[in-house]
């Protein structure tokens, strides 16, 4: 159940006349009285005689009744009540309850109190009911409606548990604005998937993932077609923004533009520029820099990336809030990198993964900037290397970065849970599932090259690998011997025994990091763990598959030995 106060007005008749009337869509159907301040109040949608003025006329008596000075401009309170879709449909009785408790729980008509506000509830749909109440008590007096929004809320989440509806995760006033009702009717009038609004704050932080500067920010912004208009100061100082989409109109033919801060709390020029901060505020230099080996272009990009949100997963495990909250809004930009950036086969579910967890990136836990230098510069890397292509080793590197990505987020879903951020946790697990889906695509030609070439492997070399598992994990081991996926993990054991590493000792080290418990299969996450660490090549039809001999196995093209894991190679 979704309340939704909505800006005060002026004119009683005129709000009337809307929830009466057809709609813009005719989506108004039986317009009629649930319930009202007086059981007798007239309801032009049931009784012949009465007239839309009549119940105006009655509404606004004691506001009428007062002096003109005394009597307050904006008088015309609105709570609109939604159900969701799925929701049993509920009679006129249950609304009338309902529209009842939530006059008495904010403020407009408490229970018991005879001189109340007027108010009357027009329900014109299966599924939803308009409140409307004029803000001048029969005494005279104001009605006390500090909070109403929130009070309303909180009634919602009880009367979802009355009447078996589904329950929405309590907020914290964190999240961004929700479309308004007019804006999404205009958005199906105009065929859109999306409101005007809800695309601009995609597009917004999209361009704002990896920025470094005003400059770069506004730049993207007017390469991703949007019109941008700044405010600047007479001294010359940019005090903020507004963007607009160029086919979004208003009846004048005029663009409709957003404040960023009215997009989200974050997309304000104040809290993008705190984006900006370098450097680690505990020792005044940045200690995160991604590591790993350094690929070219967008396959070095991701790899990078790996390595920012694998440190960044060993922060959520042992650092304080505030640094935690940092890493989260920090992979927040790298998910929005990687929508920009990804393949077709990825691109969707890698858009919707990033746009559901916005609301996970924000929380009253203030981020301490600076902590997500290594993830900012991650999502800096990723754009300016430019989109990959679909296969090779950029393609294989997706696979390993998205499922990076997916364990962070599960991370990040954790301590949203353990903080009780309920909408937050929500958020994350919904776009780890996305995650979980386009590694599904981004993995499937890679892992099904590795699973070949490990079936081709002689006995007993497969024997061996299983040996180096074994000796590692041996709680794990005979559950990953059992998967699917041990033929990949084992070609990737094989590819390692070819370098200077021990095989026993990464998968010793990829296997007691957390979340493990959450893969479809361990196999393939420690097959893009080990690889990472080890510095092998993603793309696996590239290295010639000669490592079926007893004797020990060489270095193969690309790799030298004597380096070190996770060191850049010389070129």
């Amino acid at each position: 159940m979704i309340p939704c106060v909505q800006k005060r007005g002026s004119r009683t008749v005129g709000l009337i006349f809307y929830l009466y009337e057809p709609g813009r869509c005719e989506e108004h159907t039986d317009p009629h009285l649930v319930a009202a301040w007086d059981a007798f109040a007239p309801d032009p949608g049931r009784h012949p005689d009465a007239t839309y003025a009549d119940l105006a006329r009655l509404l606004d008596q004691p506001v009428d009744a007062l002096v003109p000075s005394r009597r307050p401009e904006q008088h015309v309170w609105h709570l609109s009540v939604r159900n969701s879709p799925e929701d049993p449909l509920l009679t006129d009785e249950q609304w009338a309850d309902i529209a009842r408790r939530m006059v008495a729980a904010t403020g407009i008509a408490p229970t018991g109190d005879d001189t109340a506000c007027r108010w009357a509830a027009v329900r014109h749909a299966d599924d939803h009911i308009h409140i409307v109440a004029t803000l001048v008590r029969e005494d005279g007096r104001r009605p006390r409606l500090n909070n109403d929004a929130a009070r309303a809320q909180a009634e919602a989440r009880l009367l979802e548990a009355e009447y078996g509806l589904r329950q929405l995760n309590p907020g914290d006033g964190t999240a961004a604005n929700r479309p308004t009702s007019a804006e999404r009717h205009k958005a199906a009038r105009e065929n859109r998937p999306q409101t005007p609004r809800e695309e601009l704050r995609e597009t917004v932080r999209h361009a704002a993932a990896g920025t470094m500067n005003e400059t770069e920010f506004f730049t993207r912004l007017a390469a991703a077609g949007l019109l941008v208009h700044q405010r600047v100061a007479p001294s010359g100082d940019l005090l903020g923004y507004k963007v607009a989409l160029p086919d979004d109109r208003n009846q004048d033919g005029e663009p409709v533009f957003y404040a960023g801060s009215t997009l989200a709390p974050d997309l304000s020029l104040p809290k993008i520029r705190k984006r900006w901060t370098t450097g680690d505020p505990e020792s005044g230099r940045n200690t995160e820099a991604p590591a790993g080996p350094r690929w070219p272009g967008p396959a070095g990009a991701r790899r990078r990336a790996s390595t920012a949100m694998w440190q960044a997963l060993l922060v959520i495990d042992h650092g304080t809030d505030e640094q935690i909250a940092a890493r989260i809004t920090g992979a927040g930009e790298v998910l929005d990198a990687l929508a920009t950036t990804s393949a077709a086969p990825t691109r969707s579910e890698l858009r919707q993964a990033a746009f559901v967890f916005e609301r996970a990136t924000r929380s009253h836990t203030q981020a301490v900037r600076g902590h997500d230098r290594a993830l900012r510069q991650a999502a800096r890397d990723l754009v300016r290397n430019g989109p990959v292509g679909g296969g090779g080793e950029d393609g294989a590197t997706t696979a390993m970065v998205i499922d990076m990505a997916f364990f962070l987020i599960t991370a990040a879903a954790h301590w949203h849970a353990r903080k009780n951020h309920a909408q937050q946790a929500a958020a994350a697990r919904q776009s780890a599932e996305h995650l979980r889906t386009a590694y599904r695509a981004a993995a499937q030609h890679p892992m099904a090259v590795l699973r070949q070439r490990g079936q081709r492997l002689t006995q007993p070399r497969l024997q061996r690998q299983a040996a180096h598992l074994r000796t590692a994990v041996p709680e794990l081991a005979e559950q990953i011997l059992a998967e699917p996926g041990w033929p990949a993990l084992a070609a990737t054991l094989s590819d390692i025994e070819a370098t200077e590493h021990q095989p026993a000792t990464l998968l010793a080290e990829a296997t007691t990091r957390r979340e493990l418990d959450t893969a479809d299969s361990i196999s393939d996450v420690l097959v893009w763990r080990l690889r990472r660490i080890a510095d092998l090549p993603a793309d696996t039809e590239q290295i010639p598959d000669t490592r079926n001999a007893t004797a020990p196995a060489r270095a193969f093209p690309g790799h030298r030995t004597g380096t070190r894991p996770d060191r850049p190679r010389r070129r």
